[in-house]
């Protein structure tokens, strides 16, 4: 299966938010509100993408100051563009090799980003050197195997139409997208008090294409799987889709995005 089919592609910050950037501001609110960060913090937003997670930080935990990091330039450019607050910058740069000082934040966070990480273990060693004595470090990734459910129906039916589609799938490929391996990475990387928990965001979908568009951006495994597809075969998959998803008769679909967050305590 080429790169593109296994989702290593991250070059549109509109195409991200169309897929899942909507729903990751819901899981957002409750992570920050669980994590208890005091006002006026300094935090660092570790793979920051789009910046949907940095908005947040800004709009609900009154951080003295946030710096972004991520690997995609485009990425950084867009959250640049779309964050104008003064106390939040931005940068290019790797979660495993963090360009910062010992103890520098009080808070340090990764969202849905930490599975993608090619170390993610040197990365959770690098959050806890940055973080300052009693700093939190949080984390949440997409429970891909159980209740992420747009993109359960979506990779079940890929799989019944292509046995190579699970090489894509995340659920079979990130085995860190499970509470208890969660709770292991955390403790391992010498982290303290460390605790983990579901949080489920309703995803609330209009009609069929509302649901089907973004699987068409290119961005991420799944939408990336897609694009990779014929146009034939990928009509086979967009309609055994429409059959399977449960449709309201009003033409909506509502699901859940269940992610697995994690915190611990230098």
């Amino acid at each position: 299966m080429s790169e593109i089919s296994k989702g290593q592609v991250w070059s549109s910050g509109e195409g991200y938010e169309r897929y899942v950037g909507r729903w990751s501001r819901i899981v957002a609110r409750e992570f920050l509100d669980w994590l208890g960060v005091r006002p006026g913090a300094s935090w660092l937003d570790i793979g920051c993408g789009t910046g949907a997670l940095s908005e947040t930080i800004l709009a609900t935990a009154d951080p003295g100051a946030l710096q972004g990091i991520d690997p995609s330039e485009a990425f950084v450019d867009h959250a640049r563009r779309t964050i104008s607050d003064p106390r939040a910058s931005f940068e290019a740069g790797s979660a495993e090799s963090l360009p910062f000082e010992n103890g520098q934040f009080e808070a340090i966070v990764c969202g849905l980003v930490l599975n993608f990480v090619p170390d993610h273990q040197a990365a959770l060693v690098e959050m806890r050197r940055v973080a300052a004595q009693g700093g939190v470090v949080g984390a949440y990734v997409w429970d891909y195997a159980g209740r992420m459910e747009m993109m359960r129906y979506f990779w079940d039916a890929a799989a019944e139409l292509d046995w190579l589609a699970q090489s894509a799938d995340e659920g079979a490929r990130f085995a860190l997208c499970r509470k208890e391996a969660l709770f292991e990475a955390f403790t391992d990387a010498g982290l303290q008090e460390v605790d983990v928990r579901a949080i489920d965001a309703p995803t609330a979908f209009r009609d069929f294409d509302d649901f089907w568009t973004p699987f068409l951006t290119g961005q991420a495994p799944a939408p990336a799987y897609n694009l990779s597809l014929s146009e034939e075969k990928r009509g086979d998959l967009r309609e055994l889709l429409r059959s399977r998803l449960p449709i309201q008769p009003d033409g909506s679909i509502h699901l859940v995005a269940r992610a697995w967050a994690a915190r611990g305590r230098r």
